[in-house]
């Protein structure tokens, strides 16, 4: 590849990025994406002052209807559903590594990078391109794990190999105006508020009221909304009682929230749906690795298998503490490569 678009949201990994891949000997031009209303005038002001100070082209594309319906819609109806979402895991491959690869093929791009912290490797003998963790702390293959052979063979990253403070040298040294801008918040569309008043805010309408339950049926008292609440929660329930509690189950049609003790929500076995492999893994095999329930979380021993095309069955070589229906399981080998993963269930 040597003709490249780089996707800039106008901090300091990708404006790195822009400043390694053209001193690398690349073609490269930036593009910044509009993907809410409100919140990108000051992305697409830094991403060009970087582009300006570089001497590359900066284009801005606007994708909030595509945004709205991939990803925020997704954001709302999962959390409305009692499920706990993860937008990036769904905006990558539909977003920044689908319609922004779309729109790089059709300019005349061979293909696109990104800021993140990954590795991609092609190895020829398989005919087969690999995703694997970062070398750093920082490492975000856990929402990159959805993405195919296509996209992960025209896709670079130029952080892979990097730790974030060496990449803020990297900036400083190139006199980049974003050097030392502070880094962005997990969710970009969710600003200055809650997720549970973004919610209200976009739907129109505040979530009803409902009752905490033990698992024995003993009521707690009242909660204030299913949207407020994440399994595994135990800060902010408002309950006092002779032991910790912790949210254990969301139960939309009764508009209920099942609380227990932290013993309750250990789990020895999940199982996931809409699984997506970049390794390939035989249906019904079973399958030794390590696996990832939370994006802030570590790796854990298990075995998994898939039981069909979408659906897989993983087992914990010890049992994980309420692992969070909606959240993505992912599968790594012993080698830091991304197997493949799904949504719990």
């Amino acid at each position: 590849m040597k003709k490249i678009l780089l996707g800039m949201s106008g901090g300091v990994d990708s404006s790195t990025c822009a400043a390694i891949l053209k001193d690398r000997g690349y073609e490269i031009e930036g593009v910044t994406l509009n993907l809410c209303d409100g919140n990108a005038e000051d992305a697409i002001a830094d991403a060009k002052k970087v582009a300006e100070k570089l001497s590359i082209k900066h284009h801005v594309l606007d994708l909030r209807e595509e945004f709205r319906k991939n990803v925020i819609e997704y954001f709302v109806n999962e959390y409305q559903n009692g499920r706990t979402p993860n937008p990036c895991v769904e905006c990558n491959p539909k977003i920044k590594f689908g319609i922004l690869m779309d729109y790089a093929t059709e300019h005349g791009f061979d293909g696109i990078a990104t800021g993140h912290y990954a590795r991609i490797e092609h190895i020829e003998s398989q005919n087969i391109y690999k995703l694997r963790k970062a070398n750093s702390a920082k490492d975000q293959s856990y929402f990159l794990y959805k993405l195919s052979q296509n996209q992960l063979a025209h896709t670079l990253f130029p952080l892979g190999e990097f730790e974030k403070t060496f990449v803020r040298k990297i900036a400083e040294q190139y006199d980049l105006p974003v050097a030392q801008k502070s880094d962005s918040q997990d969710i970009c569309f969710v600003r200055n508020m809650s997720h549970a008043q973004f919610i209200e805010n976009y739907i129109g309408e505040k979530f009803k009221s409902g009752r905490f339950f033990l698992e024995n049926g003993e009521s707690l008292g009242e909660h204030s909304g299913i949207i407020n609440y994440t399994v595994g929660q135990r800060k902010g329930l408002g309950i006092a009682w002779k032991h910790p509690l912790y949210v254990k189950k969301i139960d939309k049609s009764t508009n209920s929230v099942i609380l227990g003790d932290l013993k309750s929500g250990y789990n020895h076995e999940i199982k996931i749906k809409d699984t997506n492999f970049i390794l390939p893994v035989e249906i019904g095999k079973e399958v030794v690795s390590f696996v990832k329930i939370r994006s802030k979380s570590k790796e854990v021993p298990c075995r998994f298998f898939r039981n069909n095309e979408t659906l897989a069955t993983v087992i914990f070589d010890e049992p994980q503490k309420f692992p969070a229906p909606g959240q993505s399981a992912v599968f790594y080998d012993n080698n830091d490569y991304v197997i493949g993963g799904g949504k719990i269930i």
